[in-house]
């Protein structure tokens, strides 16, 4: 019982400690919370304090910070007066002492004229930007003075000699085949050549290399300062007559038809060559050495470089344009076909080229000005070419072919159809463009329609004579010609055999026409008919085999019928030894086929009735020739 009432006093004595530890926390923690008031209170009293110190630090800051701005803002204006003043000094003395500086300056000033025009709120920016433009315009004048100066001093016309050098191998002056003739009058191979040399054109350098990037950049700063049109102008001048006078060097001359009219054929053939040989070196070599120049110098400005390049080459190429218009709307005559065929070919070989040229909406009228040339070239040729065929059968010369040979028509015909082969490709074109149809076909037609015009042409000359011998004769040479001339040339293969074979049986029915009508009278005096007694047999002295006898035959008869034989042999002898029979091979075989009809005739007749003869008087009066005497004259008959 003790010791539980010890327990109790001693928690009774603990638990009074710990409340009185308790109020003393709460005393600490109330005189804590009333020194943290008093701070509290202090703190905002300071602070209400140096709340007029933090501004004035504040607005200080921001002084120095607008003044530190407008330092460096008046920094870059006054750089750029600095810059304004270098420009205006180097701009005052002008261009010619240091060009490319003088560009930078131009540069500088544009950059002022920008940066001060933005600058609306700076007082004097106004009247910055006025002085500077009049600047800038007076630059920019010296600058076309500069460009036109440099332009005129580097363009010359460029010589003959210097252009040939450009020309292929082939093409020169000097090569063969253009030994003293600059003309190309060979061209046409060209177009039909194995190509086994490149054919190669290096257009000159119309203005030195080195001066082009520096021409660009004038020309930049003129285009930049909205001189498009002087710049245009300045260099339409200066290029395009220099242009003209390399042409005119060349020996470019500019003829109309009138002009064209009155020139005679061989020189006005020369200058149709030489134009041809002008329109490729002018478009291969000039125009493509002006285009590179244009493109080189307007960089960067596609449609200024393309007006450029039309107002500068436009005299140019209508001087060459015109020949080819008057040409092509001269007078009509059959030699021109050729000569517009090889204009209408390098019309069509300079197409592409002239195209890519003269691209762009500027040029457009040059390249219509090529096109229309073209088709008026290749009308004029279908009409010339309709032309020939009709005169072939109209030709109405007189010229006389007393000895029966080759007519000159007939050579010129045959020659010319021989040149139309040299042209199938262009030919071709021609058909396709104004018949349409299949080439070929076109031209085995018109060359069948030509050699038929031609023979009914021959055929009325032939009845010019009037020995029915030498027509024939005329009518075999030419023929025979025709066909020779067919069967050597393409023409074989386009008209065929079929044509050839029944031509040569045409050679061969005049030829024999012209037997029957030059010897069926002599050989009458061969026949035995009227000679025997019994007046039978109508056949030669030959005509039982040369073993017959004389008897019954009267000897006055005989020796009528020897000199009868003697007059019109020697008539024959005289007049067919001045006939001509040109192709050996066919003289040959016509001098055969009389002497196997004639000589075996003549041996037979002296062998039966030859003793009535040799009895008589003067034998040698009436048989005056051997058979090997008549052969020997057979030989001299047809000698060209």
């Amino acid at each position: 019982m003790g010791i539980a009432v010890g327990g109790v006093d001693l928690l009774s004595e603990k638990a009074a400690m710990m409340r009185e530890c308790l109020q003393k926390s709460e005393t600490i923690t109330d005189n804590v919370v009333t020194i943290l008031g008093s701070f509290d209170h202090r703190l905002s009293a300071l602070e209400t304090a140096m709340r007029p110190t933090q501004i004035r630090t504040h607005s200080i800051r921001k002084a120095h910070e607008n003044i530190d701005r407008t330092l460096k803002a008046a920094e870059v204006i006054l750089a750029h007066f600095d810059q304004y003043r270098q420009a205006e000094a180097k701009i005052l003395k002008g261009p010619h002492e240091d060009l490319e500086n003088y560009l930078e300056a131009i540069d500088k000033l544009r950059s002022n004229i920008q940066f001060f025009g933005s600058k609306k709120g700076f007082k004097s920016s106004d009247g910055i930007v006025v002085h500077a433009n009049n600047l800038l315009a007076k630059a920019i004048s010296k600058l076309e003075d500069e460009f036109r100066q440099l332009l005129l001093s580097y363009s010359k016309p460029v010589e003959p000699e210097r252009l040939f050098d450009c020309l292929p191998n082939s093409m020169r002056p000097s090569s063969p085949g253009h030994e003293g003739d600059p003309s190309g009058k060979n061209h046409h191979s060209e177009s039909h050549n194995n190509n086994a040399e490149a054919v190669v054109y290096t257009p000159p350098a119309l203005i030195p290399p080195r001066f082009l990037p520096l021409l660009h950049d004038l020309a930049q700063q003129m285009v930049e300062a909205g001189h498009q049109q002087p710049l245009l102008k300045i260099y339409r001048d200066a290029r395009s007559h220099v242009l003209e006078e390399s042409l005119q060097k060349l020996g470019v001359e500019k003829l109309n038809k009138d002009d064209v009219q009155k020139l005679q054929w061989e020189i006005l053939e020369a200058k149709i060559g030489n134009w041809i040989h002008f329109m490729r070196i002018a478009v291969k070599l000039l125009f493509a050495g002006e285009r590179k120049v244009c493109d080189q110098i307007f960089e960067g400005f596609d449609s200024l470089s393309e007006q450029c390049f039309a107002e500068v080459t436009t005299n140019s190429v209508s001087m060459l344009l015109s020949f080819g218009e008057a040409i092509a709307k001269s007078k009509r005559s059959p030699e021109k076909l050729f000569v517009l065929l090889d204009m209408y070919e390098i019309m069509q070989e300079l197409h592409s080229e002239i195209e890519t040229l003269f691209k762009g909406k500027a040029c457009s009228a040059i390249r219509e000005a090529a096109t229309s040339l073209t088709k008026r070239l290749a009308q004029t040729a279908q009409e010339t070419f309709g032309d020939f065929e009709e005169a072939v059968e109209k030709d109405a010369t007189k010229t006389a072919v007393t000895d029966g040979t080759v007519h000159p028509l007939t050579s010129y015909v045959i020659n010319y159809v021989k040149f139309l082969f040299d042209y199938q490709s262009t030919l071709k074109q021609l058909f396709q463009e104004f018949e349409g149809g299949e080439d070929s076909s076109q031209l085995a037609s018109v060359t069948v329609r030509i050699m038929q015009a031609l023979q009914t042409n021959l055929d009325g000359k032939s009845k010019q004579y009037k020995d029915l011998a030498l027509t024939h004769l005329f009518l075999m040479n030419n023929i025979h010609y025709i066909v020779r001339s067919v069967r050597r040339s393409e023409a074989k293969d386009l008209l065929g055999d079929d044509w050839v074979q029944r031509h040569r049986r045409i050679v061969q029915q005049h030829a024999n026409q012209y037997k029957r009508n030059a010897w069926a009278k002599i050989l009458q005096c061969l026949s035995i008919q009227g000679l025997t007694s019994s007046g039978g047999g109508s056949g030669t002295a030959g005509g039982d085999g040369g073993t017959g006898s004389s008897s019954g035959a009267s000897r006055a008869i005989v020796k009528d019928r020897f000199k009868s034989f003697n007059i019109m042999f020697e008539e024959l002898h005289q007049k067919q030894s001045q006939w001509t029979v040109p192709d050996t091979e066919l003289r040959e075989s016509l001098r055969l086929a009389v002497a196997e009809v004639l000589l075996p005739a003549y041996r037979s007749f002296v062998k039966r009735f030859g003793p009535l003869v040799e009895s008589g008087k003067n034998p040698q009066k009436y048989i005056k020739y051997s058979a090997e005497d008549l052969d020997r004259m057979l030989g001299e008959f047809f000698e060209v």
